[in-house]
């Protein structure tokens, strides 16, 4: 009997979720689910021979940057960035588009699809402009997306905090989260961007100290807010860009900040930015302090990290920490942009180049490849480059040859300035990882610590996101060019073209939470805020394409 089944017949599946490690298997999909394989005698309406290709899921992007005000302004402010750049030419299926580090919202969605990357999720949205990043989602082809609400520097947060009622902190992020259709809470330098607000270079030093105008501390936000979100049962409960990002010796403030997770859940976000040792302000002290927290990681199983490589080559930093912008302004003389979102957060720009004589820069590049290979379990270390911070997500094939061919990665190391291999311990690591590894870093275990049930494998009830490519001996060449893109399972990329571009979920939460707590917010709103408290959520139908990932709430 002929069905309306589809099926990729005899490729190398890598499945870690299920335990299959590029054994020959058939995938089985129907209504854009992958399915058991039926009963004997049924036969697929149509077979795609798989033969010699491996298959994985399809990629997810835990953290970058593709929507929301911050990115348009980058796109604003650096013309000269697309002038130099490729265009993506109009075709009969696809819109055209421009390149440059902060692609056009048309082009980013098919840059990922292209990659064979079916997921990602912008990293920081001030939930006041919320609205708009759904609007840019919804011109963001192919992919399915979401994004995290900024909440590390919000001054109904810090006050709930300070007054010592968790009740309404308990009310209140829940509600955000709906209101803004966020899916989990952002925490940026938390308290750091606040003091900025109101100090010309202003910041916190470490996470003990008062907040001004706010009698409570980095360390109580990020404890406050992370027990919170472990309490309301979020499917990712906290996202933390730790205080003092970049600068040396930042790494105690990084050990410090999952101690203050006190045993909860939490992912710290590009943390290659947060492992420095070395005096404050001293280039001959800066080196890598990455063994002793990748340690701390590793005994620790409710730390998770994203790396946050950076490749070398001209990027723009785009960041909700609005002192570390105004910081690299200064220190590499570039054009910049600050701004302030009322009582929620900030943010700032600026162009950067990755120079690998440089070496600062080389240690942060050997820094980032350090994290992957010091972590014991890939389920917990995440591919990022914090895009487009670091460097593009299309640098992902190359940080995969660098990670699977040590030799490569040796002859990179010479090639970057002759200080950085005394100042780190990359040339000493041996490991080299395994497909089944980079199908977990890339794909099974973003999505994991994400809670998407339905992304990173391919199993039973699971999207039919599949990414199929043509084995090389030069990874970056396999990895830079699927020869089949499936989403939803439907063929959207064939042989590097696109086919049918599909328009995409967004993914948010929708937490229950106590009714009571909108009088407090209604009055606060009438007090402080620009918009009224009636205008601020986004209602339901406002949404096109989304599907709400459940809360598993906690019992009191």
């Amino acid at each position: 009997m002929t069905t309306s089944y589809l099926k990729l017949a005899g490729g190398y599946v890598y499945d870690p979720l299920n335990g299959v490690d590029g054994q020959v298997q058939d995938i089985w999909i129907l209504d854009g689910k992958i399915v058991a394989p039926p009963g004997p005698g049924v036969r697929a309406g149509r077979v795609i021979d798989m033969a010699g290709y491996v298959v994985m899921p399809g990629g997810v992007d835990m953290h970058c940057h593709i929507a929301g005000p911050k990115v348009n302004m980058a796109r604003k402010m650096r013309p000269e960035d697309k002038r130099q750049s490729t265009f993506v030419e109009r075709t009969l299926n696809t819109h055209s588009g421009t390149m440059g580090s902060v692609p056009s919202t048309y082009a980013i969605g098919y840059k990922y699809i292209g990659l064979g990357y079916t997921t990602a999720f912008d990293a920081a949205v001030p939930p006041l402009s919320a609205r708009h990043a759904h609007e840019e989602l919804e011109d963001t082809p192919c992919i399915d997306k979401g994004f995290f609400v900024l909440t590390g520097n919000n001054h109904f947060v810090m006050k709930s905090l300070a007054d010592e009622e968790p009740g309404k902190l308990k009310g209140f992020l829940p509600w955000l989260l709906g209101a803004a259709k966020g899916y989990a809470p952002k925490l940026v330098n938390p308290g750091g961007v606040e003091v900025w607000k109101h100090h010309p270079r202003g910041n916190v030093d470490t996470i003990d100290q008062t907040v001004d105008y706010y009698d409570v501390t980095p360390r109580q936000i990020i404890s406050g807010l992370t027990r919170t979100a472990n309490e309301i049962g979020l499917p990712h409960p906290v996202h933390i860009h730790c205080n003092n990002l970049g600068m040396p010796g930042n790494y105690t403030t990084t050990l410090n900040t999952m101690d203050a997770l006190e045993g909860h859940n939490g992912h710290i976000t590009h943390i290659q930015f947060h492992s420095y040792g070395g005096g404050e302000g001293e280039e001959e002290t800066f080196c890598s302090r990455t063994q002793v927290l990748a340690d701390y990681v590793n005994s620790h199983s409710n730390v998770t990290v994203d790396v946050g490589n950076i490749m070398f080559g001209e990027t723009t930093s785009m960041t909700g920490d609005g002192p570390l912008g105004y910081y690299l302004h200064n220190v590499y003389g570039t054009k910049w942009f600050s701004a302030d979102t009322e009582l929620e957060s900030g943010c700032g720009i600026a162009p950067i180049k990755y120079r690998n004589e440089s070496l600062v820069h080389g240690l942060q590049w050997a820094i980032g490849l350090e994290w992957y290979l010091l972590i014991h379990d890939p389920w917990r270390v995440v591919m990022s480059t914090d895009s487009p911070n670091g460097a593009s997500f299309l640098a992902y094939p190359q940080i995969i040859r660098l990670l699977m061919d040590r030799t490569y990665r040796n002859e990179i190391l010479k090639t970057v300035h002759p200080e950085v291999v005394n100042r780190c311990i990359l040339a000493d690591l041996k490991r080299e990882y395994t497909l089944n590894e980079i199908c977990i870093i890339t794909r099974a275990g973003p999505a994991k610590i994400l809670g998407l049930k339905n992304k990173g494998h391919l199993g039973p009830g699971a999207d039919a996101d599949i990414t199929v490519y043509l084995p090389h001996e030069n990874k970056q060449i396999m990895f830079e060019l699927p020869k089949y893109v499936f989403k939803s399972g439907v063929l959207v990329v064939e042989d590097c073209e696109i086919r049918e571009p599909l328009q995409g979920k967004t993914y948010h939460v929708d937490p229950d939470y106590d009714l009571e707590i909108e009088k407090d917010i209604s009055d606060w709103f009438e007090k402080y805020y620009s918009v009224r408290f009636s205008n601020y959520p986004i209602q339901d139908g406002y949404l096109h394409e989304a599907e709400v990932v459940e809360c598993e709430t906690k019992d009191d």
